[in-house]
């Protein structure tokens, strides 16, 4: 009996060590398409690209998500505390207009592309196991994850990723 009850729970902690230690994109989030501002599809792999040498700081969001609404001043404090990074918007607004009204009132100061509509579909929200937003990554200058996930923008492990990243 004790071998049974045992079981689930190292699979359990296996999981959650798995998705916590996840250096990498799977290959569906990197083709996923992403739209631009200007309204441009662009793969999600076509992103990171633009900024490998670079430490990147992805903000998982969306304006109509008031937990991202109250984070914005602690991104903003990040981006004060640490210039060099930079700071990749990923929105699921919607509807492209609230999309690229919530940058300007918010003041999501960055890269901005919006992912898609609902946070519980596509690839690139099941890569990354996407469960609540905010949700914040940091990509090092190879293009590797080295901080899978916060959701709070002065989360102690995010500012000692970026710390030990400059």
């Amino acid at each position: 009996m004790k071998k049974i009850l045992l079981l689930p729970v190292l699979l359990f902690a296996m999981a959650s060590c798995t998705a916590q230690d996840k250096t990498s994109f799977g290959k569906e989030a990197l083709e996923s398409k992403m739209t631009a501002l200007d309204g441009k599809q662009i793969a999600f792999k076509d992103i990171l690209a633009k900024y490998k040498g670079k430490t990147v700081v992805i903000d998982v969001w969306a304006s109509w998500c008031p937990d991202c609404i109250k984070g914005m001043p602690k991104v903003h404090d990040l981006q004060k505390q640490f210039p060099d990074a930079v700071y990749l918007f990923l929105s699921y607004d919607r509807v492209d207009e609230k999309w690229k009204a919530g940058i300007e009132k918010y003041g999501a100061n960055g890269e901005n592309y919006h992912v898609g509509t609902s946070m519980k579909e596509g690839a690139f929200a099941a890569d990354i196991k996407l469960d609540w937003i905010p949700r914040y990554m940091v990509v090092d200058k190879t293009g590797k994850i080295a901080l899978f996930k916060a959701i709070e923008a002065d989360d102690a492990k995010l500012i000692e990723t970026l710390k030990n990243l400059k």
